[in-house]
């Protein structure tokens, strides 16, 4: 379909991409990975021909199509209500829409032709062909499954921030059905539901996708290629994120093995040289060896992905137990009605996911916590709170006319300059950029910015609105790590899973005007959600009516049945337990057979055990919450 034969691309003096190749063919689902400032985005407008290449060849079928969405897309239409500017997806059958009407009208004025009616005849037939009648409605669908509500549909899009117009956008390619369709970072405008929605969808589209993202759970679901830009080369593997994270780290020990052989070998040689160079007798041997290794292919020695600093945020003083307390929230906008009597408990080291989809409160209840937007009701915080908050807003906090440097300096509670740098190589700037002054930074630059100063003002309780949104795969780890080792409290919003299923011990989100909590990870609350869903679509058993009995009598038979509920419940946890005694057995020897030789050099076993292990995992995770689960009820009803 697209075939990059041996391209080369120089930006700004230094070569992005060096003799490099990659076939792109149908119907491939593609993941386009690499660190920051590799060329992920260049190699895309290369494939466009928004850029040129001087270099090497792009070769591309005939007549193919393809769609292109970016972060600086543009849109004009913006007075058009947005089911309008989706609906331009259909150019074709809007204009043959428009020519059928304007025979309707011909015929009810003019003499009905032979020409006219097999004329409407070919349109009629082409325009059902091309799914004429059910454009509108699947444009519908496409918009409301990325989040909009029905009566959105018919506003115009300039009414909507810049996140909401990319999606519409994104709704109008993915109804263009383009052969190509390349998608870079199409996750940053997106909450949870529409993630799950695009993910879904992509899954069974027709064409071949190409995505730039940094949300791994995306990365997993959604490709079955991955292409990695490093060193100046492209490196195509098979699988999803975790097989290439997976075969990449046992090509990198192979070639870091390789490499300190060959600098021994190298060593060896060279002490040869130096120790008979002057003796004639050897003369021939050490000219022969001096040949041998200015011949010698070199083994480049494996780089570093990223940064690997271990990066700790200290606090000044431990917070009281109680962190914060929320009681009778009231937060409307008009008849928008955000929470009514809202109340939860923060804890000292709760890290709390705010989770759920756009619209809902998230950003709103997190202002409410930092007490920086109007509300009703009673917020009470605890001892010894030091709060800090990242949010977008906070961009508007850092001084323009600062250098970077300067700035986390100013605000760095006695950090040496060099632990400053450390902290901000994590946040992408590496050199000479922590010089750079903060009024010619990008937006995303200055969040980066405002991310790092929250971060190292040793506060004990941190609120962080979307903390991973500009940041690459490699920052999101070392983030990870940091927060996973920080001793304070968070409460934080994100739609990245991957993200908060690493770093969250309770999962809030707001539903039917109320703050709701799930005392455990991401994948516990996930696994009980589903557990949920599954009960409500049960069918209720239907209950008979029974008579009234004697208090004597009733009080007899209320224990007889609390035995025999207590002793069901008993019987489901000795069931579970086995159950769950048998998966631990069952994943520890998928675990060992992960590390045989015969499994890791054989590419189908070690997939096939790598899913294996994954899904025997989650059946671990599900079996213990639904026993700790039933644990909980038994102690209830003991006590009932």
């Amino acid at each position: 379909m697209i075939a990059l034969n041996d391209i080369s691309y120089e930006f700004g003096g230094n070569y992005l991409y060096k003799n490099t190749s990659w076939h792109i063919k149908p119907r491939e689902r593609i993941g386009l990975v690499g660190k920051n400032g590799t060329g992920k985005t260049t190699l895309l407008r290369l494939i466009t021909g928004e850029y040129e290449l001087r270099e090497g060849t792009i070769s591309k079928m005939k007549s193919l199509k393809i769609g292109y969405l970016h972060q600086e897309m543009s849109e004009t239409a913006v007075d058009l209500p947005i089911v309008d500017v989706a609906l331009q997806a259909f150019k074709d059958v809007l204009e043959m829409e428009s020519e059928m009407a304007d025979i309707y009208r011909r015929m009810e004025v003019e003499e009905v032709t032979d020409q006219m009616l097999e004329r409407l005849g070919f349109l009629q037939e082409e325009f059902e062909r091309q799914n004429g009648y059910q454009a509108k409605s699947l444009t519908e669908e496409i918009l409301e499954g990325l989040g909009f509500k029905t009566a959105d549909l018919t506003r115009p899009l300039k009414e909507f921030s810049g996140g909401w117009r990319m999606r519409v956008i994104l709704a109008r390619m993915l109804l263009e059905q383009p052969d190509l369709l390349m998608l870079d970072e199409p996750t940053n405008h997106l909450d949870l539901p529409s993630i799950e929605w695009l993910e879904n969808y992509l899954q069974t589209y027709k064409g071949t996708v190409i995505v730039v993202s940094h949300d791994k759970f995306f990365l997993n679901k959604m490709v079955t290629k991955i292409v990695e830009v490093a060193h100046k080369k492209l490196y195509v593997w098979d699988g999803n994120y975790d097989f290439f994270l997976k075969a990449k780290q046992e090509r990198d020990e192979l070639q870091q093995r390789q490499y300190d052989n060959q600098q021994q070998f190298i060593k060896d040689q060279e002490k040869f040289i130096n120790r008979f160079r002057a003796k004639a007798s050897k003369a021939t041997a050490v000219q022969s060896r001096v040949k041998m290794l200015d011949k010698l292919e070199k083994i480049q020695e494996v780089e570093s992905d990223g940064p690997r600093v271990n990066l700790k945020f200290d606090i000044s003083k431990e917070s009281g137990k109680v962190v914060m307390e929320l009681r009778d929230i009231i937060k409307h906008f008009g008849d928008n009605r955000i929470l009514t009597g809202a109340g939860g408990d923060i804890v000292r080291n709760d890290k709390i996911a705010l989770i759920g989809a756009n619209g809902k409160g998230k950003s709103t209840l997190l202002r409410i916590i930092a007490n920086t937007e109007k509300f009703q009701g009673d917020r009470k915080e605890g001892y010894n709170v030091i709060t800090s908050f990242f949010a977008q807003h906070q961009l508007q906090a850092l001084n323009l006319e600062n250098e970077i440097l300067q700035e986390m300096s100013e605000h760095g509670s006695g950090l040496l300059e060099s632990e400053i740098r450390n902290i901000l190589g994590c946040f992408l700037f590496a050199g000479d950029d922590v010089f750079k002054t903060i009024k010619v930074l990008s937006g995303g630059e200055k969040s980066r910015v405002a991310l790092a100063k929250t971060l190292i003002e040793r506060a004990n309780f941190l609120l962080l609105d979307e903390p991973t949104n500009h940041l690459d795969i490699q920052s999101i780890e070392v983030l990870i790590q940091a927060l996973q080792q920080y001793m304070g409290s968070f409460v934080l919003v994100s739609h990245d899973r991957y993200f908060v299923s690493q770093v969250a011990n309770k999962i809030w989100w707001i539903e039917d005007e109320q703050i709701k909590e799930y005392p455990g990870t991401y994948n516990e609350y996930v696994y009980w959600k589903s557990q949920q869903e599954d009960k409500a679509t049960e069918k209720p058993v239907e209950v008979k009516k029974e008579k009234k009995p004697t208090n004597n009598q009733g009080r007899s038979d209320a224990e007889k049945k609390k035995k025999q509920r207590i002793r069901k419940i008993e019987q489901k946890i000795e069931k579970l337990e086995d159950q769950l005694s048998k998966a631990r057995s069952e994943l520890s020897d998928v675990e060992q057979d992960l590390v045989k030789p015969e499994v890791t050099s054989d590419r189908q076993k070690l997939m096939d055990l790598s899913t294996k292990h994954q899904e025997m995992t989650e059946i671990v995770t599900g079996l213990s919450t639904e026993v700790d689960q039933l644990i909980e009820q038994l102690l209830e009803e003991e006590e009932s």
